[in-house]
């Protein structure tokens, strides 16, 4: 690495002024720009971060085309069920070699972002509700990739809990939330993994868009964490480039056709911007660029690749429900399959995320490749109930041994670009689930989705197994898993609640206008259901196997907890044994239990294992925003050790010498926090845990408009009418190649899009100016409006011609 800044260095002192801003964008949606006369050479990243998704030949404007052929893995809120590190680097190893074979630098991921609420559209593509856990797989994913010698993007860093409003929704939340929370997975791959490079997000963080933000991009990740890579933006979350220089921003993508770079150049010759600045941050690209070797003539094994898919998808499902045995099912019995994603599986999200599937497996057909005899029946289509459809499952289920419906949430109801409205199923899906288990008592529940719904039916059915979104070969892991080739050792990564209402967030998400405020704080998830001691359907770490285990010998020695894991059952499984802490009696606001450590035992029938776990300090400690640092709080911490969060086997006590600090916070002393018992957190408290004033409502969009400003925020306007009415016809073209998932995305996700980024829409297209021209427009007099406009319509039409 010293050989490779060294030479970075020298590169970088023989490049002129122009040369350097070059580097500091794309040079296309996916690609770094070269400097021929200096050896440096073009690299590629793409999209990740369940797979690769490389676009073939020239790229789309908005980079969601049709992408060579990858292994769709299952996404990451299946793997994060598995708790398995190891599964998670091979995983990435597999991912590093298809990007070797197709000669991609960087892939763009793993998304390390916390499920504050169900209803987030991108929940899929993150771990968890817990930091630790997020941290620790994302860690093992980066490693595995990076071992090819591939690197990772880490993302999207920071505070990106939401679809809505993303690209300048304004983030406010306190010290301890932000650091024991929403930067904690960050920070835990950070140190562990060092990720080649860092995705800044979209959002505001306290008012500052994070591609701007000195203290997220500097202050935190370089100096706190010791972090020497690259850091990108997020595509087009470019809002000031070169205050973004000044940040730690080193590069921004896709490439803003020169733009960038120009006030880039005129800030160092204008004495604006420090050249040194300037320097850090090229020699960092020019770095990443030195990093990756390519290997022209590497293949990869699709079909390891592809077994590797069906293996994850398998650990990764959890046995929620299990009634009488009524799973594994015995081979050769009449088996009803109902359910559309039965035979066409949900797998993958939809989104930048969007994999094109080396291959493709369904459940119908494993199981019926299995010996099972199967009578199908779709069950529903669409969201709405077709009693016709209800009626034929219903006959097939009466006269099976054993009814299996494959339900779930439907691409259209969570995506990228927009947030789920409720935590309910489609209708059709509900009814159909119902009427099964009325004609058919062994009847067994499989669902594809990306994140919690509501199970008000579960007590109408004897089984339900959560498979989430198991990649291409999720049809094949749900099979194993069904009938006991695989025993099911996945636990839930989240809570799932009753009900929406019950969530921390439900209160404040996805905020109001362009602020969100994390009243919740440190008391998110599992965090938050077991200190105000609010039930859920299912809690945060559990799920069921076809064995059973025993935990005993709980001893402390120091920081060091030991125990045993005994396999009481008549099959080999896995346990994932998790260890929380508490402080009963804390001085300051700290939940019931947090997670502090876990470990996945594999064991034969009969067997024992002594796990040892070495707490360390970090397990302890609770950031004081008053010493400004991470500091321990003296007394007994109560440890307990189970099978899930609210299913504790043994308890014990460790004793810490604290420091002290936690006196600096006495004005947090007598808050609702510190008694929690509901989920409404008023103004006061917030504003203490903050420990400022709480900003104002930002004004609504209106006269005089600017480049933050979306499309919808000026669709009133005879300009953004048009501008959407172009957007959407845009998006609807797409339909037919990409699916109407895709267009929803679209359709959202534009109209959210803040007016310096219209770029995005038309790529080469689009004329230098032309958001400026949009903005100077709106905010004219009446005669240089009605210039303007005609000015912009000759220029939509110009765009449209090219293309």
């Amino acid at each position: 690495m010293r050989l490779i800044k060294e030479r970075a260095k020298t590169l970088v002192a023989q490049m002129t002024f122009e040369e350097k801003a070059s580097l500091c964008s794309g040079l296309n949606f996916w690609q770094l720009k070269s400097i021929k006369r200096l050896g440096l050479e073009s690299i590629m990243v793409t999209d990740g971060p369940h797979g690769l998704r490389k676009q073939e030949g020239t790229s789309d404007h908005l980079g969601i085309a049709v992408s060579v052929p990858a292994t769709c893995f299952p996404t990451a809120c299946a793997t994060a069920c598995s708790f398995d590190k190891e599964l998670l680097a091979d995983i990435g190893r597999a991912m590093g070699e298809e990007c070797l074979q197709e000669d991609v630098a960087v892939i763009l991921g793993p998304g390390v972002n916390i499920k504050r609420s169900p209803l987030c559209g991108r929940n899929f593509e993150y771990f968890s509700e817990d930091p630790l856990l997020s941290g620790e797989l994302a860690a093992a994913l980066i490693g595995g990739v990076q071992e090819c010698g591939v690197g990772t993007s880490l993302k999207h860093f920071a505070a990106n809990e939401q679809e809505t409003r993303r690209m300048i929704i304004n983030v406010i939340a306190d010290a301890r939330a932000m650091r024991e929370i929403y930067l904690k997975a960050f920070e835990i791959a950070v140190r562990k993994s060092k990720p080649w490079t860092v995705m800044c997000s979209y959002n505001r963080i306290d008012g500052v868009y994070a591609a701007d933000n000195k203290w997220l991009l500097t202050d935190v990740l370089r100096d706190d964490w010791e972090f020497e890579g690259l850091v990108m933006t997020d595509w087009g979350a470019v809002n000031d480039r070169v205050e973004g220089i000044r940040a730690g921003l080193d590069l921004e993508m896709p490439g803003s056709e020169g733009v960038n770079d120009v006030k880039i150049v005129e800030a160092v010759k204008s004495g604006t911007l420090n050249e040194e600045d300037l320097d850090i941050a090229v020699e960092r690209v020019v770095e990443l660029v030195l990093k990756y070797e390519r290997k022209p003539g590497y293949k990869y094994d699709a079909e390891r690749h592809h077994t590797l898919a069906r293996r994850a998808a398998a650990e990764s499902c959890v046995l929620l429900k299990n009634d009488d045995n009524v799973l594994p099912l015995k081979l050769g019995a009449k088996l009803a399959i109902i359910g559309d994603f039965a035979k066409n599986p949900r797998y993958q999200g939809a989104g930048s995320s969007k994999i094109n599937p080396s291959k493709m497996d369904n459940a119908h057909d494993e199981l019926a490749d299995l010996g099972f005899a199967v009578t199908y029946a779709a069950g529903y289509s669409g969201a709405a109930p077709d009693e016709t459809m209800i009626s034929e499952a219903v006959e097939a289920a009466k006269g099976s041994d054993a009814a299996i419906i494959f339900a779930g949430l439907p691409a259209e109801y969570e995506s990228e670009g927009f947030d789920r409205r409720t935590l309910d199923m489609p209708e059709s899906h509900t009814k159909l689930i119902l009427a099964v288990a009325e004609a058919n008592p062994e009847t067994i529940v499989v669902l594809q989705l990306g994140a919690p719904v509501t199970t008000k039916w579960a007590d109408r059915v004897k089984g339900l197994v959560v498979s989430y979104l198991g990649g291409q070969a999720g049809g094949g892991g749900i099979a194993d898993v069904l009938c006991g080739v695989v025993c099911p050792s996945g636990k839930l990564a989240e809570s799932w609640p009753h009900k929406l209402e019950d969530n921390p967030s439900f209160n404040y998400f996805p905020g109001g206008g362009r602020t969100v405020e994390y009243r919740e704080s440190i008391f998110v998830g599992y965090r938050y259901y077991e200190t105000a001691k609010v039930p859920v359907a299912w809690p945060f770490g559990f799920g069921l196997s076809y064995t059973t285990f025993d935990y005993s010998g709980i001893s402390v020695s120091g920081n060091e907890i030991s125990f045993s894991v005994t396999n009481t059952g008549n099959v080999e499984g896995a346990e994932v044994a998790q260890v929380y802490l508490g402080l009963p009696g804390s001085k300051i606001m700290r939940p019931a239990k947090w997670l502090a450590a876990f470990e996945k035992v594999r064991l034969a029938p009969g067997d024992s294992k002594t796990v040892k776990i070495k707490l360390c300090r970090q397990a302890f400690e609770y950031y004081n925003e008053a010493a400004g640092g991470w500091r321990v709080e003296g007394g007994q911490y109560a440890v307990s050790v189970g099978s899930s969060v609210s299913d504790i086997r043994l308890s014990a006590a460790v004793a810490m010498t604290g420091d002290g600090d936690e006196a600096l916070l006495s004005r947090l002393s007598g808050t609702v926090y510190c008694n929690l018992t509901s989920n409404v957190f008023p103004d006061t408290d917030f504003e203490a845990i903050y420990g400022n004033p709480l900003p104002p409502s930002e004004r609504a969009p209106g006269r005089p408009y600017s480049v933050n400003d979306t499309l919808g925020d000026i669709r009133h306007t005879s300009v953004g009418k048009r501008m959407i009415a172009e957007t959407l016809k845009n998006a609807q073209s797409m339909g037919d190649s990409l699916g109407d998932d895709i267009v929803e995305m679209l359709g959202s996700m534009l109209t959210d899009m803040p007016l310096r980024g219209i770029g995005l829409m038309g790529g080469d297209n689009v004329p230098t100016g032309f958001a400026e021209l949009i903005i100077g427009t709106l905010n004219g007099s009446i005669f240089s409006r009605l210039r303007g406009y005609i000015r912009l319509i000759s220029a939509m039409n110009g765009l449209k011609k090219k293309k």
